[in-house]
């Protein structure tokens, strides 16, 4: 059953197409990998499905919801998180408190019981910061709670965006580049996080990856964007030898 479905989804900045009438179906409870050259639509990709970018033409349908003018907060809201190619945690807030504002749009109490601080409001509180104590655990990391997310190795920092993505519990996980600026040891513990992730959280995930092992070894299905283009889709041994994929990623000559 498709839980995402694009229909002639394009995006143009000025004279550019970043995106061009990209068709697609993602299944539920799917691995999917998006891969691509530098510049190939990516992340214009992931800012279309997630609100920062309006389309110029097409349509995102999440389910039974039409995404397109939907602000970022709403998308978010329907079920859908992300992480980010560059990390973006609150770097001076504490592991625990990047987590528990992942949760916001589970939050029971009003803006009447935040401002006089009514009983109400120290409960929600409560609950808030034990939920996200316990999702911490399940990524090892609440012995870091306290500690700033700056002073989190790197590998850790990629860690809790996922576990903040999570805490909004989405039922579509969008990772871009999630292996970027890891070592190999780092990547295989990536891998496993995400396999760990797709089973217990019964969760739809897309990828945007260049770590080929990474994307081969979990993906149900890989997509493949050449500028702004889906030129290919299938198993990731279908799409490994795929002329036009190798064209794109090694030229014209490779492909011969």
């Amino acid at each position: 059953m498709a839980v995402l479905t694009i229909d002639n989804l394009s995006k143009s900045f000025g004279g550019i197409k970043a995106v061009s009438n990209i068709n697609m179906m993602i299944d539920k409870g799917d691995v999917v990998g998006l891969i691509g050259p530098n510049g190939a639509g990516k992340t214009t990709f992931f800012n279309l499905l997630t609100g920062m970018y309006t389309p110029t033409s097409g349509k995102i349908s999440f389910e039974d919801l039409h995404l397109n003018n939907l602000k970022p907060y709403k998308i978010t809201d329907y079920g859908i998180a992300r992480t980010f190619q560059n990390i973006r945690l609150f770097k001076n807030m504490t592991v625990i408190e990047n987590v528990t504002l992942g949760f916001h749009k589970n939050i029971k109490y009003g803006l009447l019981a935040s401002f006089f601080k009514l009983p109400s409001f120290y409960k929600e509180e409560k609950r808030v910061y034990s939920e996200a104590l316990e999702l911490l655990k399940k990524f090892n990391l609440d012995h870091k709670k306290d500690e700033l997310a700056k002073n989190l190795p790197y590998g850790e920092q990629r860690r809790l965006e996922i576990v903040r993505a999570l805490a909004s519990n989405p039922s579509l996980l969008l990772l871009d580049e999630p292996a970027a600026g890891m070592n190999p040891n780092e990547t295989r513990e990536l891998m496993e996080l995400i396999r760990w992730i797709k089973k217990n959280y019964e969760l739809t995930i897309i990828l945007i990856e260049h770590d080929m092992s990474l994307v081969m070894n979990i993906c149900d299905k890989i997509s493949v964007l050449d500028y702004g283009t889906l030129i290919a889709e299938g198993k990731p041994e279908v799409v490994r030898n795929n002329p036009r994929v190798i064209e794109a990623y090694l030229g014209r000559n490779a492909a011969c």
